[in-house]
């Protein structure tokens, strides 16, 4: 099946995760600048009166960009909505989006209602949906989404249980369209995997945590940049839903990373953009196991063209490899 138009024409198979509070205005310009899909969560906009100043200056830096830059490769913009019951600001976010054309939505936790997919495919937008697991991947595309992105184990945020492998094999079996893949993808090796293995792009969301324009403390950078794979900590004791925390931020708050309790799916709430008084939201640091791979807090135009350099030598070590023949 065609890859939807919006994205047939990327620096490299890149789409980015939308990370609470890390993804602002000054990344996202710099991803599309780079060419890859920028993304940020609607709900980083605070007050809601914000989304639209939000899209507003980014889109104007971004044609101005193109404009200096006429063979420039613009990337796409993606905002993130969450679908769940107690995020007040849905309705508000999406009439936003579709006022301003936002080429692609990610939708995450439920699968978006008819309505918000009859509004943005109005005016020729896309709807790619996080998942978990077949059951979800199954309901979301009788929904009506255009794609999938494939939450498998070890990425940052809220993530799933499942390899790679098996996610990505199992939802090939019936499903010929659009598969977006995440899970501790931070070098141009593992976006050429994640595509070897069946998925159309990459899903990067930690790797941005640890450059310039990212919105983190001084001390989430460099807790990453200290961490590796066993320093992350998968737990749904934070927001009621399993997910990648570093273990240092549990620490620091007081707690104990081997001894945290479960906790509680129906507390989790987003109204009006989330509690700023729960941890999670404010000190507690998400990240995927790939920190044990990041050692540097490079600019996003230069770690796009470091994911581009490693990702085209990969693909010409795999060609010239002369493997066994039987």
């Amino acid at each position: 099946m065609a890859l939807p138009a919006v994205l047939q024409h990327l620096s490299l198979p890149v789409i980015s995760a939308p990370m609470f509070i890390a993804s602002v205005p000054a990344l996202v310009i710099e991803q599309c600048k780079a060419g890859i899909v920028g993304s940020f969560p609607a709900l980083n906009a605070r007050p809601a009166a914000q989304l639209d100043v939000w899209l507003t200056d980014i889109k104007q830096a971004l044609a101005a960009h193109k404009a200096a830059n006429p063979d420039a490769i613009i990337g796409p913009i993606a905002v993130n909505q969450i679908v769940h019951g107690s995020n007040d600001r849905l309705e508000h976010d999406v009439e936003v989006c579709v006022k301003h054309q936002i080429p692609i939505t990610i939708s995450s936790l439920r699968a978006p209602p008819k309505e918000m997919l009859d509004a943005i495919h109005s005016y020729g937008g896309i709807v790619l949906h996080d998942v978990i697991s077949i059951r979800h991947a199954q309901k979301a595309l009788e929904a009506g989404v255009d794609g999938l992105i494939l939450v498998a184990s070890g990425a940052g945020g809220h993530a799933g249980r499942l390899s790679p492998f098996a996610l990505v094999g199992e939802i090939r079996k019936f499903y010929s369209g659009t598969v977006v893949l995440s899970g501790s993808i931070t070098t141009g090796d593992s976006i050429l995997a994640a595509q070897s293995m069946g998925a159309d792009f990459a899903y990067i969301g930690s790797r941005w945590l640890a450059t310039k324009e990212a919105n983190t403390s001084e001390g989430y950078r460099q807790a990453i940049l200290e961490s590796t794979a066993a320093d992350v900590v998968y737990t749904d004791y934070f927001t009621g839903v399993h997910g990648n925390y570093l273990k240092k931020s549990i620490v620091k708050a007081g707690l104990d990373p081997e001894n945290l309790p479960e906790g509680n799916k129906n507390a989790m709430s987003f109204s009006s953009g989330g509690n700023s008084d729960a941890k999670a939201w404010r000190d507690i640091w998400g990240a995927g196991q790939g920190v044990g791979l990041m050692d540097d807090v490079p600019s996003v135009a230069e770690m796009v063209a470091r994911l581009r350099n490693e990702y085209l030598a990969a693909r010409a070590r795999v060609m010239a490899t002369d493997y066994p023949r039987g």
